[in-house]
């Protein structure tokens, strides 16, 4: 005896995939989108704050505006094209000498997503206090 046979639902699962395919690639893919974003804003970062340190060296090197863009830009070496880099001293509130290092970088989307910006600047500042220059020959 037989009580009932399980309905045959040929291509539902065909259906479904096709239904939720595009939401899931347009998950993925925005996804892949933030993750870059993010990797990116690090190595910006990560520029300002390696010009910064080389800025903070001392007054000479606070005032080496060549010299602290090339080492921003030696930790930005997959950026096409290089990021922008900017130099300025300043104090800080106590009076000490700071040099602030400034890293900016246009950011574009794989895709365009519409009511999302494509495009994006990315752009990092980095303050570090100016190490104070140690007297030489002196003799107490």
């Amino acid at each position: 005896m037989r009580l009932s046979s399980p309905v045959r639902r040929r291509g539902a699962a065909l259906v479904e995939m096709a239904v939720l395919l595009p939401l899931l690639a347009f998950l993925f893919v925005a996804g892949v989108d933030f993750a870059r974003v993010f990797y990116h804003s690090q190595v910006v970062t990560n520029a300002a704050r390696n010009g910064a340190v080389y800025g903070s060296i001392d007054k000479t090197h606070a005032a080496d505006t060549a010299g602290i863009q090339n080492a921003a830009l030696a930790d930005a070496g997959d950026l096409k094209p290089a990021p922008t880099i900017s130099s300025a001293t300043s104090t800080d509130a106590a009076g000490n000498p700071c040099v602030q290092v400034t890293a900016t970088w246009n950011f574009s989307t794989i895709t365009r997503f519409p009511g999302v910006p494509s495009a994006v600047t990315v752009s990092r500042m980095v303050e570090a206090r100016i190490a104070p220059t140690v007297p030489k020959n002196t003799t107490y």
